[in-house]
């Protein structure tokens, strides 16, 4: 490709962003996959069912908010890992605009909710502030090398696994393992040197805690733009797309819609729940339970023991907020995927990409466990709710993906360079 070049004209760069040549032409949807979008389309609505017949409106609500989660992140192809894995290696800070989109929309919401007390089926909506501390620092930093091992983050992991994405398979069952490993050796990680964390709620009222957030969100898009009029870089990868209506059900989404609507659907699991989004504490929850399945009592160590951990392990998956919504991210994007035309399971996995994804889950399941959360458990919503642990989660996770960056060529994994033609 040519090197056209999209700069904008000096001090015009708080309006565009410029790229070293156009971006492509997003190709035209594939055919929908008839037999996938039947199989989890079917499964979404019997399982759905079941859980509001069965456990009451308030999960089965949950579930079907995962659903639409799942829809989301698909559609949109909503990306923490290339997010910053392209602002990091050639500065095109286009994803992380679409994060502060999605932070200050969230942050808004999530304020009217708490600040009001707003809440259904008899919750009182909350914030709580992480700790912060060596935990929290190395944690966000090894989740951040994980998810440029495993080409996924959290929510990744799971709309990915529901589109077909077979190593991702591999990363989610690292992520599991990773989330075992911490809950095993608790003591080891317990007791790190930490202070209480910081709700600027407590010290401004909600009002001015969503006033800080939205001027630190803006500085961030101005500072990415900064960077990308300086850096010049490849523009972001188009996926095929729907034309028209069509797009609504069939896809691709742009970056920015994709951003509103997932604030939207976060803000719903706080309006239900009276908890902020999660994602990484079933993996844990799923992990120990699959080792009571074949006979080994993980209910007998530290972790499990504290009171909502034990009470979580003894109870059905059905009955714990992140595990439906877990669940409905991968069911959610499977229809999505089906309906694009785009779900596939590839049987080829090179053997050092099989190594990267599960070595990286591994990292990102101990990371998430250590900084209390994950990309949306710790970033999103510790910054929408006003938290101080999710501005320096996300500082420490940047940091975190310079190191992945380094490590993806060992792996065999590429990462952007500047005279790509997309990123």
């Amino acid at each position: 490709m040519s090197a056209v070049t999209d700069r904008p004209p000096a001090g015009n760069f708080l309006l565009r962003s410029p790229t070293s040549c156009a971006a492509p032409i997003p190709e035209p949807e594939a055919p929908i996959r008839w037999v996938p979008l039947a199989i989890s389309a079917a499964g979404s609505v019997a399982l759905s069912w079941y859980v509001w017949a069965t456990y009451g409106g308030k999960f089965g609500a949950l579930l079907v908010i995962g659903l639409f989660l799942g829809l989301a992140l698909y559609h949109s192809r909503f990306g923490f890992t290339s997010a910053w894995r392209q602002l990091i290696a050639v500065g095109n800070g286009e994803g992380l605009r679409a994060h502060a989109l999605l932070l200050g929309t969230a942050a808004t919401l999530i304020a009217l909710l708490i600040g009001t007390g707003t809440g259904l089926f008899g919750t009182t909506p909350k914030a709580t502030a992480g700790p912060i501390g060596l935990a929290l620092f190395v944690g966000a930093a090894l989740f951040a090398v994980g998810m440029q091992l495993g080409g996924a983050c959290a929510s990744g992991t799971l709309f990915a696994v529901g589109s077909g994405q077979s190593s991702i398979v591999l990363t989610l069952g690292g992520f599991i393992a990773g989330s075992v490993l911490y809950t095993w050796a608790f003591p080891l990680f317990d007791g790190w040197p930490q202070v209480s964390g910081v709700l600027l709620a407590d010290h401004v009222g909600w009002f001015g805690s969503w006033a800080i957030t939205i001027a630190v969100l803006g500085l961030v898009v101005v500072a990415t733009r900064v960077v990308q009029a300086r850096r010049n870089p490849p523009p972001v990868g188009v996926p095929p797309t729907a034309k028209g209506f069509a797009r609504v059900f069939r896809g691709s989404w742009p970056l920015l819609v994709g951003a509103v609507v997932l604030a939207v659907l976060a803000a719903a699991v706080v309006l239900v729940s009276g908890g902020t989004w999660g994602v990484t504490f079933a993996f844990a929850l799923w992990g120990a339970k699959f080792l009571q399945l074949i006979g080994l009592h993980p209910e007998t160590w530290e972790f499990w023991q504290t009171t909502s951990n034990a009470k979580s392990l003894a109870s059905p998956i059905w009955t714990d907020k992140t595990s439906l919504t877990d669940i409905g991210i991968i069911l959610g994007a499977a229809v999505a995927a089906a309906a694009a035309g785009t779900w596939k399971i590839h049987s080829e996995i090179p053997w050092r990409t099989a190594i990267a994804s599960v070595l990286g889950g591994i990292l990102m399941g101990i990371g998430a466990r250590l900084a209390g959360g994950c990309n949306i458990g710790a970033y999103l919503a510790g910054i929408s709710t006003g938290s101080l642990h999710g501005w320096l989660w996300g500082i420490f996770a940047l940091g975190g993906t310079w190191i992945g960056l380094k490590l993806r060529p060992l792996f065999g994994l590429a990462n952007p360079k500047p005279a790509d033609s997309i990123c």
